[in-house]
């Protein structure tokens, strides 16, 4: 299981918290610093079930600097998605948990943490 964290984040501390108080077994990436390339957010987004915007930080400034509250959310415009976040990290929404099973988890909550452990 890999963990992605923006290390000044609670909910990242949170999580890594729970995680290491139940002894599991993962590994750290620092998306800030280790940037995920477009093919690795697509591949997040599949093990989500989610799109693009679904796991933008609209409240960035990035985003409110790149109009993002304006941009279309549909398949035309989900390429054009994936390249901002990309492009800038800060927006990913924070922490992503992939879990062992092939999913993922967006870990904001304890709940959620329990449900990327509890998918091995």
């Amino acid at each position: 299981m890999e963990i992605w964290i923006n290390p000044a984040c609670s909910k990242c501390r949170s999580a890594l918290t729970l995680l290491d108080a139940e002894g599991a077994d993962y590994t750290v990436r620092r998306y800030l610093e280790d940037v995920p390339a477009p093919d690795e957010i697509r591949a997040v987004l599949d093990r989500l079930g989610l799109e693009p915007w679904d796991i933008t930080r609209t409240a960035e400034a990035a985003a409110k600097e790149l109009g993002l509250k304006d941009w279309a959310r549909d398949a035309d415009a989900r390429e054009q998605w994936i390249e901002a976040l990309a492009a800038h990290p800060k927006l990913i929404q924070r922490p992503i948990i992939t879990a062992d099973d092939g999913t993922a988890v967006v870990a904001r909550s304890e709940e959620a943490v329990r449900d990327a452990l509890g998918r091995g």
